[in-house]
């Protein structure tokens, strides 16, 4: 899907690239890791609006339209109530926004268990309906014929093993895994598994760090760690997140602003200004024509 296209910036606040430049591709991507080793770590952040994709497009080689958009978005208690048509919607947007970085929307629970054949129809839908490069699914060995039943038929697929969001009802929680050695042992199995089976790069998430190592040094695809290790080959945060827009985050988020304060401290401003009417001013009104 091209990303050039005409917008009446009069009435539009999209601003699109003037002269779109090549994006990234899948290919590109996995091949940053040669002989085991990522030289330049692999940027990856989650986006859900077309301004927000325009504003982290420059910076990243990855942007994850996340199924975190249930609790980020809509406020649901987890990713579990998720739509395809729900993740369509922010993918189409998303793609949207960007040039450059490789779009990435993650399959929602229940479009892709059944059987590689049901996870191969909602992933062509996808990727139809928004024009992204590629799906993320969870799941560990399990899931590995789905993932080559997809790749063999020119959809290319990104894992995620470890702490598995949609699998939260299962775990119990939130916590971190692979503290036993029989969790770990198999979350080193089940990124394995993904990676034969032809995933171009793998989410590890919320894993104690020598697992992540582990992975890292096991498996020849890039692994992108989130709560895992600076030793992978790329990182993911939610951005809202990153960005401080929450006051509780996970404890493996940095935050490198703190537009949730910020942003409530200008409401308080406007909302002064037109109590004391004093918006708005002489700048943002219309005067009359002599």
């Amino acid at each position: 899907m091209s990303t050039t296209y005409t917008i009446d910036t009069a009435t539009s606040r999209a601003n699109p690239t003037p002269a779109p430049l090549k994006r990234l591709t899948v290919p590109a991507l996995r091949a940053r890791k040669a002989d085991g080793v990522t030289a330049e770590p692999l940027v990856m952040l989650t986006a859900y609006t077309v301004r927000t994709a325009q504003l982290l497009d420059a910076h990243c080689d990855l942007l994850l339209v996340g199924d975190s958009l249930g609790q980020v978005v809509y406020g649901l208690p987890s990713t579990v109530p998720v739509t395809l048509e729900m993740m369509a919607a922010h993918g189409a947007a998303v793609v949207r926004g960007s040039w450059h970085a490789v779009v990435v929307v993650d399959m929602p629970f229940g479009s892709y268990e059944t059987s590689p054949e049901k996870a191969f129809e909602s992933a062509a839908w996808l990727l139809k309906q928004t024009g992204a490069a590629a799906v993320k699914l969870e799941g560990g060995e399990a899931m590995a014929p789905t993932v080559r039943f997809l790749s063999e038929r020119g959809i290319p697929v990104m894992g995620h093993v470890g702490l598995t969001p949609q699998a939260v009802n299962v775990l119990g929680g939130y916590g971190a895994r692979g503290r036993s050695a029989a969790e770990a042992d198999k979350i080193v199995g089940d990124a394995r598994a993904l990676a034969e089976a032809g995933a171009f790069a793998i989410v590890v998430e919320g894993v104690v760090e020598p697992i992540a190592v582990a992975i890292t040094e096991a498996v020849a695809c890039p692994i992108i760690g989130i709560g895992a290790s600076a030793r992978c080959d790329g990182q993911v945060l939610v951005a809202e997140d990153m960005l401080g827009l929450f006051d509780r985050v996970p404890r493996f988020v940095k935050k490198y602003d703190d537009l949730g304060t910020r942003i409530g401290e200008a409401a308080a401003r406007y909302a002064a200004e037109v109590r004391e009417r004093a918006f708005p001013g002489a700048a943002q009104t219309y005067a009359p024509r002599d």
